[in-house]
């Protein structure tokens, strides 16, 4: 019997959320096109009207999830947080499912979550308009390489993205970024890793919003996320086969970064300031292998 409610579940949730999409969609489109106007007051207030049409639609996607996947969220050490501050939220990947779980802990009570993207992809049809519209930030990188042979070009990436996010000076924000850079796979690990449930951290990728933001950033927001069935599919989460997953929250003073010369500005010109703020994502990386094991350790003991 429960393979077949789980099929009607999904069923069902997989309509409800076309249907919240495809309505919601439309007026965020809309509105987009109003923020082409140039003018600041006016592209702030329209900023903030796309926001609430994207905070809605995450809203109505987390009611389809309480009625049909019933997961039981269980949080851990939820800190004091604020729609009115600036955060960098970091996390463990896993699943596609881990958007949604984000989504689903945050909405309402930190800014709407935005992600750095690459420049081009705001060339991608209705999306590249919507994600300009909700004002995540397009970013131009550059390998190594091609500034090797283009030297001229060096510091231009972190330029553009500076003023890519000169928008959310007047406007807070909280910025997401999968440190691990991909979902976690065993089959990903490479011997001699020194974890057992994640990849390794890179550091530049938190390194490159604390530079573009600067200390704007009120607070570092450093979540584990743990299936304790193991890691879901899409299809498991939203036809309601996920019972439980396990969400622990700690923040930390980003100034106290910079006070303590854990981050400096001088990251991408200095290895030692490089080696310094890798080593210190490194040991958040460890915490969170042992966090990771002792909820896997009291979930075998139950």
């Amino acid at each position: 019997m429960k393979p077949f409610l789980h099929l009607v579940n999904g069923t069902i949730a997989v309509v409800l959320y076309f249907i919240n999409t495809v309505m919601l969609v439309i007026p965020l489109l809309f509105f987009s096109i109003f923020k082409l106007i140039p003018q600041p007051t006016w592209r702030k207030w329209m900023s903030k009207v796309v926001d609430s049409i994207a905070t809605l639609w995450i809203s109505v996607n987390n009611l389809n999830q309480s009625i049909f996947s019933r997961t039981k969220f269980e949080i851990k050490a939820k800190p004091d947080l604020s729609l009115n501050n600036w955060y960098l939220v970091i996390s463990n990947h896993q699943s596609w499912v881990d958007i949604l779980v984000l989504q689903r802990v945050f909405n309402r009570n930190i800014p709407f979550l935005k992600f750095f993207l690459k420049k081009n992809l705001i060339y991608v049809p209705f999306l590249g308009l919507a994600w300009w519209a909700l004002d995540f930030p397009f970013m131009q990188r550059y390998s190594r390489a091609y500034l090797e042979k283009h030297p001229h070009l060096k510091g231009k990436d972190l330029e553009t993205t500076k003023r890519a996010c000169e928008k959310f000076e007047f406007k807070p924000v909280s910025i997401m970024n999968f440190v691990e850079g991909t979902r976690f796979e065993p089959s990903k690990q490479k011997p001699g890793d020194p974890y057992k449930h994640l990849l390794p951290p890179k550091s530049g990728g938190i390194a490159f919003v604390l530079s573009a933001m600067g200390e704007r950033l009120d607070k570092l927001v450093n979540v584990t996320l743990f299936y304790p069935d193991g890691i879901p599919s899409y299809w498991d989460f939203i036809s309601g086969k996920v019972n439980k997953i396990v969400v622990d929250i700690e923040t930390i003073d980003i100034k106290q970064l910079y006070d303590d010369g854990i981050f400096s500005e001088a990251y991408f010109e200095d290895d030692q300031h490089k080696q310094t703020f890798q080593n210190y994502v490194n040991a958040l990386w460890h915490d969170k292998d042992a966090k990771l094991q002792q909820l896997n350790d009291e979930h075998q003991s139950t």
